[in-house]
């Protein structure tokens, strides 16, 4: 079970970024979302630019004639099939795609609600998904969305446009102030897979899946989801923690709560810290392997520093 730290409802609290997302804030990153490229090129230390086949593919192709092959064709576009029915060559003739298509499944789960440093997780994830947004609108591409918490899943269909992006964001913002660590909201682990789901039925070939979550819910069928989508698609998870996390400190007693339930944790006692850390562990090792196997890049943003910052260090400084 994942559990949120009891926060004081106050007039400050509830005017702090940290807590809840700014919708002026989110806006701003417009202005700063550079430095960084979704692209194929990519700098060499980026953890797009890795070996296998992490490279992101770009825009893709669209299908527009069949004719006979004229010499000077690339072979890779003969059509066998025609080819053998007919008994003289044909190619596949392709143009290039205008744009490209990438969707934001952004997490705004109850399990999102958690913060020990600069921002809870949620509003972190908010905060990654408009520089991701706006970074691609800036290049020229559509962005749509997935926004889901734990009852529902918010589709937005991809547009290149200032106002779509604005849209989505008033979407995550919506949902972001609906988090309440005493609003009885039912935590579920399975939203993950629904909203993978969903993608899997809405995006077509040759997009960007950006999956912004803490992963909370990840299991076998979420790899086979993700299978499905990088047969056509390519696939970038934005890994969203906070650092407690990873090692529970020893602060003596401590409570606890999900939404429903709370619960006193003595934290002095060193056999709880270790399995608290093996669990995030855990769910760590298996995005690595998802990652690993699918040639997935995984982009660890943690709660503690800014996400641009972050964002440009592993994404490289593509301008």
């Amino acid at each position: 079970m994942q559990y949120t730290r009891i926060r004081r409802r106050t007039r400050a609290a509830d005017e702090d970024a940290g807590v809840y997302a700014d919708r002026d804030e989110l806006m701003r990153l417009r202005f700063k979302a550079s430095g960084f490229s979704f692209l194929p090129r990519q700098p060499i230390h980026s953890i797009l630019s890795g070996r296998h086949a992490s490279r992101l593919r770009g825009r893709g192709l669209n299908f527009e004639e069949l004719r006979g092959y004229l010499r000077g064709d690339d072979p890779r576009h003969i059509d066998w099939k025609v080819t053998a029915r007919t008994g003289k060559p044909h190619v596949r003739v392709y143009t290039e795609e205008k744009d490209r298509t990438v969707w934001l499944l952004v997490d705004q789960r109850i399990n999102m609600f958690f913060g020990s440093r600069r921002r809870m997780k949620s509003v972190v994830a908010a905060e990654a998904a408009a520089v991701a947004a706006w970074r691609v609108l800036a290049q020229g591409d559509r962005v749509g969305a997935l926004v889901f918490d734990d009852q529902e899943i918010r589709v937005i269909e991809p547009l290149r446009s200032e106002q779509r992006v604005a849209q989505i964001l008033d979407c995550i913002i919506e949902k972001n102030h609906a988090l309440n660590a005493r609003s009885g909201i039912v935590p579920n682990p399975g939203m993950l897979n629904q909203v993978l789901r969903r993608a899997c039925e809405l995006v077509r070939h040759d997009s960007l899946v950006s999956v912004i979550s803490d992963a909370a819910g990840i299991d076998a069928q979420t790899t086979r989801y993700v299978t499905r989508l990088t047969a056509h698609n390519d696939v970038l998870f934005a890994f969203i923690y906070d650092p407690l996390e990873q090692a529970l400190p020893d602060a003596g007693r401590l409570t606890f709560t999900d939404g429903r339930t709370q619960v006193e944790l003595n934290t002095a006692e060193r056999k709880l810290r270790d399995a608290y850390g093996a669990e995030f562990e855990r769910r760590l090792q298996r995005m690595s392997a998802a990652s690993r196997r699918h040639s997935i890049p995984l982009l660890a943003v943690h709660t503690a520093a800014p996400v641009l910052d972050q964002v440009r260090g592993q994404l490289g400084t593509a301008t």
